[in-house]
């Protein structure tokens, strides 16, 4: 019976209408619209004669009814597929998978099937639960094919995964639940490259708020321990700083450096730029050209119009000025602008492209090769960023008395002066450093950047910084300073919407967007950076001269665990 039955639905499916016509689908479409379109011509020109000649509309021939036939045929047909979708399920049939002779088994159904899951889409089922945790043999017979099950359509999803019938990247739009899509995913991969994911965490995450914005095709996600250093007394104000980070001391070496800031009566603050850049190259057939251009945009008759064209892209995009680079027919574009809380990437760019669609009206033989040409730059060290600034430029600095020098830091004012000179400024410059004359800067900024949503591949150039040191008060005292031109932060977009990352933002006090002064967020996030930056300075400096960094590091950043097997 159970054979029979089997062997009945199978020749149900096998005869279907769309085995009439097998055409593919566009050729189908494009014979229907132009018969639409052409029986449309021929009846119009038809009542044009009648309507000249007097003649009754009523009264048609043998070809006018059958061109109203054909209309009437047509306009179902177009109105059927662009209405509601059916005629490619009757038109084209799915492509059905086949196990052997015998099983025919539709995975758009499968993945459609409603999920029987007692959890809410939200919650993160176990893997026991989906009966996808380990790989099973794939047998020859199926045995879902009467009874479907969601541990079977799950199954037989990740069979068709594994084996190309489906694309990996389509399984959220196809199931419409962002866990269960990971889920199969992952064991699809695991089947693949025969390695385990063990250890990587799945269930836990909210996969929706990723969706489209921050990563694709997720299996799992990393975990990351966040530890608190401060409170850093900055600008009056004493903030906790979260840092992200697998790096044993470093966020205690910070917290020492806070420590030793609050009682010196704690650091100052100056924000002294507000700017993003984007570059975009073009060319133009001579050099000649490229050089109008570059004198049409510096010119600064010029500027307001261009202005009002790039600032139409968002209410807080603010052209502040265009430089540009010239190197034989290319031309390269860098437009500054503030961003308000955003990093603002997305919007400086939206704003260059209306400027350039402007530009082509009077430079028509402009061509633009690339809405980036690495003048901006971004992600990339480079000396521009370092003279001219990106994002955030901050100075922030602070005066450390001498007891607090000798009680906190255990070193003195002398030793730390004269290691600044010969490691952070000698030493940078005999290795040809760019914007890296410091001790540590990028490890905080990454720590900070990783915790708060930011983009961790931009601690490339917001970890340009110079440390200064000298001695005040008669040699009593040490003021210490970093100057950091690039810190590339927002509290709005990209990661920092982020259920953790928002918490970490929250406890700074500078979550979301600043509806009272646009801007002053992010700007206050910058300031945090480099007041962070400035007590890791101060704390790995004082380590080094008093000759306690591989002592610390010998104590707290190796491992006693036994990890050979």
């Amino acid at each position: 019976m159970e054979a029979r039955r089997r062997s009945n639905k199978v020749a149900d499916d096998a005869v279907k209408a769309s085995d009439a016509l097998p055409l593919p689908l566009y050729l189908t479409n494009a014979f229907f619209l132009t018969l639409f379109f052409s029986v449309v011509y021929f009846l119009l020109i038809r009542w044009r004669e009648k309507i000249r000649n007097s003649t009754p509309l009523h009264v048609v021939t043998l070809s006018e009814i059958s061109a109203i036939v054909t209309f009437v045929a047509s306009f179902i047909y177009l109105l059927g597929f662009f209405g509601i979708g059916f005629v490619q399920s009757v038109i084209i049939p799915r492509a059905p998978v086949e196990d052997d002779e015998d099983d025919i088994i539709d995975f758009d159904q499968l993945m459609v099937k409603e999920d029987t899951r007692s959890t809410p889409c939200a919650a993160a089922p176990k893997l026991d639960d989906l009966k996808i945790a380990s790989p099973r043999p794939v047998s020859k017979k199926s045995e879902i094919v009467d009874t479907v099950k969601l541990e079977g359509a799950d199954e037989e999803i990740v069979k068709s995964v594994v084996e190309g019938k489906i694309p990996s990247y389509a399984l959220e739009s196809k199931l419409g639940d962002c866990l269960r899509a990971a889920a199969i995913r992952r064991e699809a991969l695991q089947r693949v490259t025969g390695k385990s994911l063990d250890g990587l965490p799945l269930e836990g995450f909210n996969y929706e708020s990723i969706l489209g914005q921050c990563c694709e095709m997720p299996v799992g996600y990393v975990q990351i321990p966040v530890g608190i250093a401060g409170p850093l007394l900055l600008d009056g104000m004493e903030y906790s700083v979260p840092m992200a980070t697998t790096e044993g001391c470093l966020v205690a070496s910070t917290n020492r450096g806070c420590k030793a800031i609050a009682a010196s009566g704690g650091a100052t603050s100056s924000l002294y730029r507000d700017s993003m850049t984007r570059a975009p190259v073009v060319r133009f057939a001579t050099a000649k050209r490229a050089a109008q251009l570059k004198l049409f945009l510096e010119d600064p008759l010029n500027f307001e119009t261009i202005s009002l064209v790039f600032n139409s892209s968002s209410r807080f995009a603010k052209l502040q000025n265009i430089k540009c680079a010239i190197a034989g027919k290319n031309l390269y574009i860098r437009f500054s602008c503030s961003t308000g809380d955003a990093m603002g990437m997305n919007m400086i760019s939206k704003g260059v492209q209306n400027v350039l669609d402007f530009l082509n009206a009077e430079f028509p033989d402009m061509d633009v090769i690339g809405i980036s040409g690495n003048y901006c730059s971004d992600k990339k060290p480079a000396a521009v960023n370092w003279i001219e600034g990106r994002g955030k430029s901050v100075v922030c600095e602070a005066i450390i008395t001498g007891d607090i020098v000798t009680k906190v830091l255990k070193t003195n004012v002398a030793s730390l002066v004269e290691l600044n000179m010969l490691k952070n400024l000698t030493g940078s410059a005999v290795a040809g450093a760019l914007g890296g004359f410091n001790a540590h800067a990028s490890n905080i900024v990454s720590a900070v950047y990783i915790a708060t949503g930011q983009d961790p591949a931009q601690n490339i150039e917001s970890s340009h910084c110079i440390t200064m040191m000298e001695a005040v008060n008669d040699g009593k005292d040490l003021h210490v300073s970093v100057t950091m031109p690039s810190i590339e932060v927002g509290t709005v977009g990209g990661g920092t919407q982020l259920t953790s990352q928002s918490a970490c933002l929250n406890l700074l006090g500078v979550k979301g967007a600043n509806k009272e002064a646009p801007g002053a967020n992010a700007r206050q996030l910058a300031t945090i950076v480099a007041g962070s930056v400035l007590a890791g300075e101060l704390s790995l400096m004082s380590a080094i001269a008093a000759g306690q960094l591989v002592k610390s590091h010998m104590k707290y950043n190796r491992s006693n665990k036994d990890v050979a097997s």
